[in-house]
Protein backbone atom coordinates (compact mmCIF):
# COMPACT_ATOMS: atom_id res chain seq x y z
CA UNK A 1 0.00 0.00 0.00
CA UNK A 2 0.92 3.59 -0.80
CA UNK A 3 2.20 5.38 2.37
CA UNK A 4 -0.06 7.92 1.21
CA UNK A 5 -3.34 6.02 2.41
CA UNK A 6 -1.11 4.83 5.93
CA UNK A 7 -2.47 6.22 9.35
CA UNK A 8 -0.73 9.45 10.69
CA UNK A 9 -0.59 11.12 14.25
CA UNK A 10 -1.42 14.94 14.20
CA UNK A 11 -1.10 16.78 17.75
CA UNK A 12 -3.89 14.51 19.42
CA UNK A 13 -5.39 13.25 16.63
CA UNK A 14 -4.96 9.71 14.77
CA UNK A 15 -5.70 10.39 10.96
CA UNK A 16 -6.50 7.45 8.46
CA UNK A 17 -3.93 9.10 5.64
CA UNK A 18 -0.93 11.65 5.09
CA UNK A 19 -3.24 13.71 2.57
CA UNK A 20 -3.70 16.95 3.70
CA UNK A 21 -6.17 19.71 2.09
CA UNK A 22 -4.60 22.74 2.05
CA UNK A 23 -5.65 26.41 3.37
CA UNK A 24 -7.79 28.16 0.15
CA UNK A 25 -9.13 31.72 -0.23
CA UNK A 26 -12.26 30.86 -2.08
CA UNK A 27 -14.17 34.57 -1.28
CA UNK A 28 -17.53 32.89 -0.93
CA UNK A 29 -18.27 34.94 2.27
CA UNK A 30 -20.79 38.14 2.54
CA UNK A 31 -19.52 41.70 3.19
CA UNK A 32 -19.99 40.70 7.40
CA UNK A 33 -17.33 38.30 6.61
CA UNK A 34 -19.79 35.25 7.43
CA UNK A 35 -19.39 31.92 5.83
CA UNK A 36 -21.60 31.12 2.44
CA UNK A 37 -23.85 28.25 3.47
CA UNK A 38 -22.14 26.47 0.42
CA UNK A 39 -19.18 26.20 2.67
CA UNK A 40 -20.82 23.60 4.54
CA UNK A 41 -20.75 21.53 1.42
CA UNK A 42 -17.61 22.39 0.10
CA UNK A 43 -15.52 21.19 2.94
CA UNK A 44 -17.83 18.44 4.15
CA UNK A 45 -17.66 16.47 0.33
CA UNK A 46 -13.58 16.81 0.85
CA UNK A 47 -13.42 15.26 4.79
CA UNK A 48 -12.37 12.39 2.83
CA UNK A 49 -8.31 13.95 3.48
CA UNK A 50 -6.42 12.81 6.57
CA UNK A 51 -7.39 16.43 7.69
CA UNK A 52 -8.06 19.85 6.20
CA UNK A 53 -6.84 23.32 7.00
CA UNK A 54 -9.37 26.29 6.51
CA UNK A 55 -9.00 28.73 4.39
CA UNK A 56 -7.42 31.85 5.93
CA UNK A 57 -9.81 33.56 8.46
CA UNK A 58 -9.54 37.57 9.99
CA UNK A 59 -9.44 37.02 13.79
CA UNK A 60 -10.88 40.94 14.09
CA UNK A 61 -12.13 43.09 11.69
CA UNK A 62 -8.59 45.34 11.69
CA UNK A 63 -7.49 41.77 10.27
CA UNK A 64 -9.20 41.81 6.95
CA UNK A 65 -7.66 41.60 3.54
CA UNK A 66 -9.98 40.66 0.93
CA UNK A 67 -13.13 41.13 -0.01
CA UNK A 68 -15.87 38.51 0.78
CA UNK A 69 -13.24 36.65 3.33
CA UNK A 70 -14.68 35.47 6.37
CA UNK A 71 -14.19 36.23 9.99
CA UNK A 72 -14.23 33.64 13.18
CA UNK A 73 -15.16 37.30 15.96
CA UNK A 74 -18.60 37.68 15.29
CA UNK A 75 -21.64 35.16 16.80
CA UNK A 76 -22.38 35.12 13.05
CA UNK A 77 -19.36 34.14 12.04
CA UNK A 78 -18.94 31.61 14.25
CA UNK A 79 -22.33 29.84 13.83
CA UNK A 80 -21.48 29.72 10.04
CA UNK A 81 -18.47 28.30 10.98
CA UNK A 82 -20.04 25.34 12.69
CA UNK A 83 -22.47 24.32 9.89
CA UNK A 84 -19.10 23.63 8.29
CA UNK A 85 -17.24 21.85 11.00
CA UNK A 86 -20.48 19.96 11.45
CA UNK A 87 -20.45 18.95 7.54
CA UNK A 88 -16.84 17.80 8.06
CA UNK A 89 -17.34 15.94 11.33
CA UNK A 90 -20.62 13.97 9.80
CA UNK A 91 -18.63 12.42 7.32
CA UNK A 92 -15.75 11.48 9.38
CA UNK A 93 -13.27 13.69 8.73
CA UNK A 94 -11.03 16.28 11.02
CA UNK A 95 -10.76 20.07 9.85
CA UNK A 96 -8.57 23.08 11.71
CA UNK A 97 -8.96 26.69 11.14
CA UNK A 98 -6.35 28.90 9.80
CA UNK A 99 -6.29 32.04 11.00
CA UNK A 100 -4.96 34.82 9.02
CA UNK A 101 -4.43 38.54 10.17
CA UNK A 102 -3.49 40.62 7.03
CA UNK A 103 -1.65 43.63 8.45
CA UNK A 104 -0.55 46.08 6.07
CA UNK A 105 -1.89 43.76 3.34
CA UNK A 106 -5.56 44.96 2.99
CA UNK A 107 -7.11 48.77 2.47
CA UNK A 108 -9.36 51.21 4.49
CA UNK A 109 -12.25 50.29 2.13
CA UNK A 110 -12.43 47.11 4.02
CA UNK A 111 -11.80 48.27 7.66
CA UNK A 112 -13.57 49.84 10.43
CA UNK A 113 -14.26 53.45 10.23
CA UNK A 114 -11.99 53.50 6.98
CA UNK A 115 -8.99 53.05 9.37
CA UNK A 116 -5.20 52.43 7.85
CA UNK A 117 -4.13 48.98 7.81
CA UNK A 118 -1.48 47.86 10.79
CA UNK A 119 1.79 47.20 10.70
CA UNK A 120 4.75 46.28 12.58
CA UNK A 121 6.51 49.30 10.55
CA UNK A 122 4.63 51.89 8.07
CA UNK A 123 6.25 50.66 5.17
CA UNK A 124 3.39 50.78 2.15
CA UNK A 125 3.67 47.44 0.40
CA UNK A 126 4.31 47.30 -3.66
CA UNK A 127 1.06 46.12 -5.30
CA UNK A 128 -2.67 46.10 -4.86
CA UNK A 129 -5.32 44.44 -3.18
CA UNK A 130 -8.78 43.11 -4.25
CA UNK A 131 -11.30 45.81 -2.88
CA UNK A 132 -14.94 45.67 -3.71
CA UNK A 133 -14.48 48.37 -6.24
CA UNK A 134 -11.77 46.08 -7.60
CA UNK A 135 -8.00 46.22 -7.36
CA UNK A 136 -6.61 49.22 -5.80
CA UNK A 137 -2.63 50.30 -4.77
CA UNK A 138 -1.79 49.49 -1.04
CA UNK A 139 -1.80 51.64 1.39
CA UNK A 140 1.28 53.20 3.93
CA UNK A 141 -0.43 50.97 6.82
CA UNK A 142 0.17 52.28 10.36
CA UNK A 143 2.92 51.45 12.87
CA UNK A 144 1.48 49.44 15.75
CA UNK A 145 2.56 50.97 19.21
CA UNK A 146 4.11 48.80 21.38
CA UNK A 147 1.37 48.59 24.06
CA UNK A 148 -0.57 47.71 21.25
CA UNK A 149 0.87 44.68 20.34
CA UNK A 150 -0.36 42.41 23.15
CA UNK A 151 -4.03 43.27 21.88
CA UNK A 152 -3.55 41.86 18.65
CA UNK A 153 -1.94 39.18 20.06
CA UNK A 154 -4.83 38.69 22.21
CA UNK A 155 -6.82 38.44 18.90
CA UNK A 156 -5.13 35.56 18.09
CA UNK A 157 -6.41 34.18 21.68
CA UNK A 158 -9.85 34.85 20.98
CA UNK A 159 -9.92 33.81 17.45
CA UNK A 160 -8.70 30.45 19.19
CA UNK A 161 -11.90 29.97 21.05
CA UNK A 162 -14.33 31.34 18.76
CA UNK A 163 -12.90 28.01 16.48
CA UNK A 164 -13.13 26.11 19.10
CA UNK A 165 -16.57 26.98 19.63
CA UNK A 166 -17.23 26.79 16.28
CA UNK A 167 -16.15 22.88 16.17
CA UNK A 168 -12.89 23.34 14.86
CA UNK A 169 -10.23 20.49 15.65
CA UNK A 170 -7.47 23.04 15.93
CA UNK A 171 -6.43 26.12 14.43
CA UNK A 172 -2.94 26.92 12.13
CA UNK A 173 -1.08 30.26 12.30
CA UNK A 174 -0.62 31.70 9.20
CA UNK A 175 3.15 32.63 9.11
CA UNK A 176 3.24 32.94 5.37
CA UNK A 177 2.06 35.14 2.13
CA UNK A 178 3.21 38.16 3.35
CA UNK A 179 0.73 38.85 5.71
CA UNK A 180 1.00 39.97 10.07
CA UNK A 181 3.29 37.29 11.58
CA UNK A 182 5.65 37.72 8.47
CA UNK A 183 5.62 41.07 8.33
CA UNK A 184 7.00 40.97 11.68
CA UNK A 185 9.05 38.22 11.30
CA UNK A 186 11.01 39.96 8.22
CA UNK A 187 13.47 42.60 8.25
CA UNK A 188 12.28 44.28 5.28
CA UNK A 189 8.87 45.13 6.90
CA UNK A 190 10.12 45.38 10.25
CA UNK A 191 12.34 48.10 10.96
CA UNK A 192 10.73 49.07 14.93
CA UNK A 193 13.57 49.47 17.23
CA UNK A 194 11.39 48.66 20.32
CA UNK A 195 11.16 44.79 21.83
CA UNK A 196 9.66 43.77 18.62
CA UNK A 197 12.44 44.59 16.01
CA UNK A 198 15.91 44.54 15.07
CA UNK A 199 17.29 41.02 15.84
CA UNK A 200 15.91 37.83 14.80
CA UNK A 201 15.09 37.13 18.11
CA UNK A 202 12.87 40.70 18.65
CA UNK A 203 11.80 39.98 14.94
CA UNK A 204 10.33 36.42 15.87
CA UNK A 205 8.69 37.80 18.87
CA UNK A 206 5.32 38.69 18.14
CA UNK A 207 5.25 35.01 16.32
CA UNK A 208 6.09 33.01 19.08
CA UNK A 209 3.31 35.39 21.41
CA UNK A 210 1.02 34.68 18.93
CA UNK A 211 1.42 30.88 18.78
CA UNK A 212 1.75 30.96 22.63
CA UNK A 213 -2.04 32.22 23.10
CA UNK A 214 -3.09 30.10 20.86
CA UNK A 215 -1.44 27.17 23.04
CA UNK A 216 -2.71 28.44 26.21
CA UNK A 217 -6.79 28.36 24.69
CA UNK A 218 -6.99 24.78 22.57
CA UNK A 219 -3.19 22.89 23.65
CA UNK A 220 -0.33 22.46 21.99
CA UNK A 221 -1.46 19.19 20.36
CA UNK A 222 -4.64 21.42 18.44
CA UNK A 223 -2.11 24.52 16.98
CA UNK A 224 0.06 24.06 13.87
CA UNK A 225 1.91 26.89 12.33
CA UNK A 226 2.54 27.46 8.57
CA UNK A 227 5.43 29.44 7.04
CA UNK A 228 6.88 30.08 3.21
CA UNK A 229 10.31 31.16 3.21
CA UNK A 230 11.19 33.30 0.51
CA UNK A 231 7.60 33.11 -1.24
CA UNK A 232 8.29 36.77 -0.61
CA UNK A 233 4.76 37.30 -1.60
CA UNK A 234 2.76 41.12 -0.85
CA UNK A 235 6.50 42.36 -1.30
CA UNK A 236 7.56 40.74 1.99
CA UNK A 237 11.58 40.05 2.04
CA UNK A 238 14.17 39.58 4.43
CA UNK A 239 17.83 40.34 4.58
CA UNK A 240 18.81 36.22 5.96
CA UNK A 241 15.63 34.22 5.50
CA UNK A 242 18.15 30.88 6.74
CA UNK A 243 18.80 32.75 9.79
CA UNK A 244 15.51 33.86 10.52
CA UNK A 245 13.95 30.17 9.90
CA UNK A 246 16.27 28.30 11.38
CA UNK A 247 15.67 30.44 14.48
CA UNK A 248 11.95 30.64 14.76
CA UNK A 249 11.75 26.69 14.02
CA UNK A 250 13.95 26.12 17.21
CA UNK A 251 12.36 28.28 19.47
CA UNK A 252 9.12 25.96 18.57
CA UNK A 253 10.36 23.01 20.28
CA UNK A 254 9.03 23.46 23.61
CA UNK A 255 5.83 24.19 22.46
CA UNK A 256 4.85 20.98 21.17
CA UNK A 257 2.94 22.20 18.21
CA UNK A 258 0.62 19.37 16.16
CA UNK A 259 2.40 20.52 13.27
CA UNK A 260 4.61 22.48 11.23
CA UNK A 261 3.38 23.26 7.70
CA UNK A 262 6.57 24.28 5.24
CA UNK A 263 5.10 25.55 1.25
CA UNK A 264 8.04 26.39 -1.15
CA UNK A 265 6.97 28.51 -3.61
CA UNK A 266 10.75 29.13 -5.89
CA UNK A 267 13.12 28.92 -2.64
CA UNK A 268 16.63 28.93 -4.12
CA UNK A 269 16.85 27.30 -0.37
CA UNK A 270 15.98 23.43 0.53
CA UNK A 271 14.35 24.50 3.25
CA UNK A 272 12.84 21.29 3.63
CA UNK A 273 15.73 19.61 4.28
CA UNK A 274 16.87 22.35 6.66
CA UNK A 275 14.20 22.77 8.68
CA UNK A 276 12.62 19.15 8.85
CA UNK A 277 15.82 17.80 11.30
CA UNK A 278 15.32 21.09 13.55
CA UNK A 279 11.34 20.19 14.39
CA UNK A 280 10.49 17.02 15.78
CA UNK A 281 6.88 17.13 15.65
CA UNK A 282 4.62 16.29 12.54
CA UNK A 283 5.78 18.10 9.90
CA UNK A 284 3.72 18.97 6.20
CA UNK A 285 5.25 19.52 3.14
CA UNK A 286 3.08 21.29 1.26
CA UNK A 287 3.00 23.74 -2.70
CA UNK A 288 3.33 21.57 -6.19
CA UNK A 289 3.19 17.86 -5.34
CA UNK A 290 1.63 15.48 -7.60
CA UNK A 291 0.91 11.05 -5.87
CA UNK A 292 3.94 10.62 -7.28
CA UNK A 293 5.62 12.88 -5.74
CA UNK A 294 4.35 12.90 -2.53
CA UNK A 295 4.56 8.92 -2.46
CA UNK A 296 8.18 9.87 -2.76
CA UNK A 297 8.16 12.55 -0.26
CA UNK A 298 6.94 10.17 2.14
CA UNK A 299 9.29 6.89 1.28
CA UNK A 300 11.82 9.71 2.41
CA UNK A 301 11.02 10.48 4.94
CA UNK A 302 11.08 14.46 3.90
CA UNK A 303 8.03 14.86 5.67
CA UNK A 304 5.01 13.16 7.51
CA UNK A 305 2.18 14.56 5.54
CA UNK A 306 1.88 16.14 2.42
CA UNK A 307 -0.85 18.87 1.48
CA UNK A 308 -2.75 19.85 -1.50
CA UNK A 309 -4.24 22.35 -2.72
CA UNK A 310 -5.69 23.01 -6.48
CA UNK A 311 -5.99 19.06 -6.76
CA UNK A 312 -8.20 19.06 -4.45
CA UNK A 313 -10.27 22.05 -5.01
CA UNK A 314 -11.09 20.65 -7.89
CA UNK A 315 -11.21 17.06 -6.83
CA UNK A 316 -14.08 16.39 -3.60
CA UNK A 317 -12.86 12.85 -3.71
CA UNK A 318 -9.22 13.08 -4.21
CA UNK A 319 -7.81 10.16 -2.03
CA UNK A 320 -10.34 7.98 -3.76
CA UNK A 321 -8.99 9.30 -7.19
CA UNK A 322 -5.41 8.79 -5.80
CA UNK A 323 -6.52 4.85 -4.72
CA UNK A 324 -7.71 4.36 -7.91
CA UNK A 325 -5.30 6.03 -9.86
CA UNK A 326 -7.82 7.98 -11.55
CA UNK A 327 -7.84 11.06 -13.97
CA UNK A 328 -8.26 14.18 -12.01
CA UNK A 329 -10.60 16.98 -12.87
CA UNK A 330 -8.56 20.67 -13.62
CA UNK A 331 -9.06 23.42 -11.11
CA UNK A 332 -11.19 26.79 -12.93
CA UNK A 333 -8.87 29.69 -12.10
CA UNK A 334 -11.72 31.77 -12.89
CA UNK A 335 -14.02 30.75 -10.57
CA UNK A 336 -11.83 30.24 -7.57
CA UNK A 337 -12.59 34.13 -5.87
CA UNK A 338 -15.67 34.51 -7.58
CA UNK A 339 -19.15 34.08 -5.45
CA UNK A 340 -21.67 31.21 -6.12
CA UNK A 341 -21.49 27.18 -6.57
CA UNK A 342 -19.98 26.89 -10.09
CA UNK A 343 -16.50 26.33 -9.19
CA UNK A 344 -16.71 25.97 -5.68
CA UNK A 345 -19.46 22.83 -5.15
CA UNK A 346 -19.71 21.58 -8.63
CA UNK A 347 -16.89 19.73 -9.35
CA UNK A 348 -17.74 15.74 -10.51
CA UNK A 349 -16.88 13.22 -7.90
CA UNK A 350 -15.97 9.91 -9.88
CA UNK A 351 -19.32 8.59 -8.92
CA UNK A 352 -20.81 11.48 -10.76
CA UNK A 353 -18.68 11.05 -13.52
CA UNK A 354 -20.12 7.31 -13.96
Amino acid sequence: MSKLFTPVQVGRYSLPNRMVMAPMTRSRANDAGVQSDLAATYYGDRAGAGFLIAEGTFPSAMGKGYVRTPGIETKEQIAAWKKVTDAVHAKGGKIFLQIMHCGRISHPSMLPNSALPVAPSAIKAAGQTWTGAGMEEFVTPRELATNEIAGVVNEYRMATRHALEAGFDGVELHTASGYLPEQFLSSGSNKRTDKYGGSVENRARFVLEALNAMVEEAGSDRVGIKISPEMNFNDISDANPQETYTYLVDQLAPLNLAYLHVALFGAKTDYHALLRPRFKGTYLMGSGLDKAKAEQVLNNNQADATVFGGAFLANPDLVERFKQNAPLNTPNKDTFYSPGAEGYTDYPTLKDSK
